[in-house]
């Protein structure tokens, strides 16, 4: 089993991981010749949120390397924290925040190799960079995460959740906006409503016993994500002459959503599936849709509730 890589895009790979390390404390990355899957799928989070995220390697990585038994895939469970603070110290650019400026590191990295080792029989994920410091001098900087190697049998269990045909898709607004407004209502009810329709109308709602407040936008897209059909499969039952105007509404958990929202440092662009009284699908992508370099899916299923 064989795996090295150089980080080319280390920013983008630093808010990935940093998005994730918000919603689970460890996951399982997932390594193919084309593609890295970031999956966190524990029963434990809260809300219920899964994440099952794919990045085409090209978006990340050059001079890339992969070879196992496993038809050249390695899958890993590993700490997002302790990843995160291996690809925060490999650069000063990782992050462009003035917070984030005091706590990295003074040099930039010329090079940051990713590759698979083991370390006193310990298994590790082995970052090192090389680099020049701001004072002109050269510097290497090693730092191993440790890793648990999945068997293939495992693997096979990892299942993405299987959700029904979305009722409506609508193109959220600036993700950080949201962010400000959900922050606001989150010490106000521990349930949010999510509507939307086919005419670009997209509202968030709490409603409790003394307090009911909502938010609306209008003139947002609704872009089409149906995939081609297959031809052995059955025709969809589809409802004659649809109301354009009709919501379509799903209760999650705010604090669900929240994490869903941390996401806004990988992209501002984010397309949300509703689910009738199931679930939202909420994809993140990483570049311009048309042309995405990968894409971090959310589901957050619903929650049980008398929000109207």
């Amino acid at each position: 089993m064989r795996f090295r890589a150089t980080v080319e895009n280390i920013p983008i790979f630093f808010r990935i991981i940093q998005a994730i390390e918000k919603l689970q404390k460890k996951c399982i990355i997932k390594f193919t010749e084309d593609e890295m899957h970031i999956v966190c799928n524990d029963d434990a989070n809260e809300g219920g949120i899964q994440v099952w995220s794919v990045v085409k390697v090209e978006s990340l990585f050059t001079d890339y390397r992969i070879q196992s038994n496993a038809e050249n895939k390695i899958t890993v469970s590993l700490s997002t924290e302790a990843l995160l603070s291996a690809l925060r110290s490999s650069s000063s650019s990782a992050s462009s925040s003035s917070i984030a400026a005091a706590i990295l590191p003074t040099h930039d990295a010329d090079e940051l190799v990713m590759k698979l080792a083991k370390k006193n029989d310990q298994a590790v994920l082995s970052f090192e960079m090389l680099g020049v410091s701001r004072s002109g001098r050269k510097v290497r900087v090693a730092h191993d995460v440790r890793i648990d190697v999945m068997r293939p049998s495992e693997v096979d269990k990892l299942r993405e959740p299987l959700c029904p045909e979305p009722d409506v898709t609508i193109l959220f607004p600036q993700l950080q906006k949201m962010r400000t407004i959900v922050e606001r209502l989150r010490p106000l009810s521990d349930i949010l409503a999510l509507r939307a329709n086919n005419s670009g109308k997209l509202q968030i709602a709490i409603s409790t016993d003394t307090v009911k407040l909502e938010t609306q936008w209008v003139g947002c897209a609704n872009p089409s994500m149906r995939q081609a059909p297959d031809e052995n499969a059955p025709e969809p039952e589809v409802a004659e002459n649809p109301d354009p105007e009709k919501l379509f509404s799903v209760h999650v958990s705010i604090r669900s959503f929240i994490k869903f929202l941390n996401s806004h440092v990988v992209s501002t662009t984010a397309i949300a599936c509703i689910c009738q009284n199931h679930c939202a699908i909420l994809y993140v992508y990483i570049g311009d849709v048309a042309d995405a370099g990968g894409v971090l899916t959310f589901y957050i299923p619903t929650v049980i509730d008398d929000v109207n």
